[in-house]
């Protein structure tokens, strides 16, 4: 089964570092890309600059394979747009990849080849079978010696409702809302949002962004108005770290988010938990679960956060947490209700490992419904998922990885994955920084 390849769903970042990982320790990945390019998700918010600088973007591994071709990377103290991300980095590592990477190819199930999720016989034995739908309808089987899902989870945007299910009325009012950081260089976005009442909900850093930008639209659009919904009760630190922020870009995003609020060009509405959208001809009215009315609005900007495409793997047998849909070995290290920062500790391979053999979540998608991942997280999360697969277990369990702090909570450094056990637990150790 060895001579198979390890397919990779997704050619992002994530995706295309697992391959790049793959080649370098001698085992043959394919990459699934649905999309036409490298990068698909990215692109899609190419407008939007990241709070994360060059040096914390590209995966070394990545820059190994592509050092033959003359590949030379950008200033590494800069922060690119979505855009650069995918044309000065993406594109040249599918390239070096080549015919390692599979565009257009939609996976649409995988499966252990010949059973479905009930049958025992055969799992450790069998390879895994990955059905796939090319642009014009063909499909295929192709059978692989393992699988790691990096197919993120942009396609899957949270609704407004806050049980987590479309409020009343939503998706009918589905032309006055938008799940994405609306790109208002664009001029006819501009026209769009400029003078009118918009509402943004979420608290996340892509509500800040997008905050931050209208913002700066009212400037130069006289009678735009924005209200900031959040389903919390108070502000607290929304605004995240400041200038205690690590990632100082990352800061300054809230802090600019800060100052438009203290300016009146933001007004916030706490504590609204939105249960029906009413269209009505001014606009959009809004409920919340308390009865609260806000509006008529004339646009609504949903960032509530993502949550991962389940519907494929439903033939793998799968360890999920129950809460963050993320494996169950992670969820603690990251759930949003104990690490409030995004504060997270190093894994890799035995946190991301599923029961089903061989078969791996990486990258936004082993998230699940959690916020706050960085792609070096990703990074060290395929460098050890490769070295596992390629049977070097020292390798795959030492996983050292630095993380920025937020500055609203510690926590973040340098561990080094030895354990101990201790009544059949794993006790992480850690180093000093």
């Amino acid at each position: 089964m060895h001579e198979l390849p390890v397919v990779v769903v997704g050619g992002g970042p994530i995706g295309l570092a697992a391959a790049a990982h793959l080649v370098e320790r001698g085992v043959r990945p394919l990459v699934l890309e649905a999309g036409t390019s490298a990068g698909t998700g990215v692109r899609a918010w190419h407008h939007v600059r990241l709070f994360s600088r060059w040096a914390e973007l590209i995966d070394p591994a990545a820059v190994r394979l592509m050092a033959p071709a003359g590949w030379s990377g950008p200033d590494e103290e800069t922060y690119p747009t979505g855009a650069h991300w995918a044309e000065r980095y993406l594109d040249p590592l599918a390239d070096a990849l080549a015919d390692r990477v599979r565009f257009g190819t939609r996976v649409i199930g995988v499966a252990r080849r010949g059973r479905d999720r009930v049958v025992d016989a055969g799992r450790d034995s069998e390879p895994l079978t990955v059905h796939v739908e090319s642009g014009d309808g063909t499909q295929e089987r192709i059978d692989a010696r393992a699988l790691i899902d990096a197919s993120g989870t942009w396609n899957q945007p949270n609704p407004l409702g806050a049980d987590g299910l479309p409020a009343l009325g939503e998706q009918a009012a589905a032309g006055r809302i938008t799940y994405r950081v609306p790109n208002l260089t664009d001029s006819g976005a501009r026209s769009r949002y400029g003078g009118g009442h918009v509402a943004v909900a979420g608290s996340g850093h892509s509500a800040l962004t997008a905050l931050v930008a209208f913002a700066e639209l009212a400037a130069t659009h006289p009678g735009t108005r924005v209200s900031w919904l959040l389903r919390r009760g108070e502000v607290g630190n929304t605004f995240g770290g400041g200038a205690a922020d690590q990632l100082p870009a990352r800061g300054a995003l809230g802090k600019r988010a800060a100052e438009a609020v203290a300016a009146g060009q933001i007004s916030i509405v706490t504590g609204f938990r939105t249960a029906a959208v009413h269209p009505q001809a001014s606009g959009l009215v809004l409920e919340s679960l308390g009865g609260r009315l806000l509006g008529p609005v004339d646009e609504v900007v949903v960032l509530t956060g993502f949550r991962p495409d389940l519907s494929w793997l439903s033939e793998l047998r799968l360890g999920l947490d129950p809460t963050l849909q993320a494996p169950s070995a992670l969820a603690p290290l990251i759930d949003p209700n104990v690490h409030s920062c995004g504060t997270v500790y190093p894994h890799g391979a035995s946190e991301l490992a599923q029961p089903e053999p061989n078969v791996f979540l990486a990258g936004m998608k082993s998230y699940g419904r959690a916020p706050t991942f960085l792609a070096m997280t990703g990074y060290e999360q395929v460098r050890s998922i490769a070295a596992a697969l390629a049977g070097d277990r020292e390798a795959a369990e030492r996983v050292e990885l630095v993380l920025p702090e937020t500055g609203v909570c510690g926590g973040a450094g340098l561990f080094d994955r030895s354990t101990e056990r201790d009544g059949g637990g794993d006790r992480r150790v850690a180093a000093a920084v």
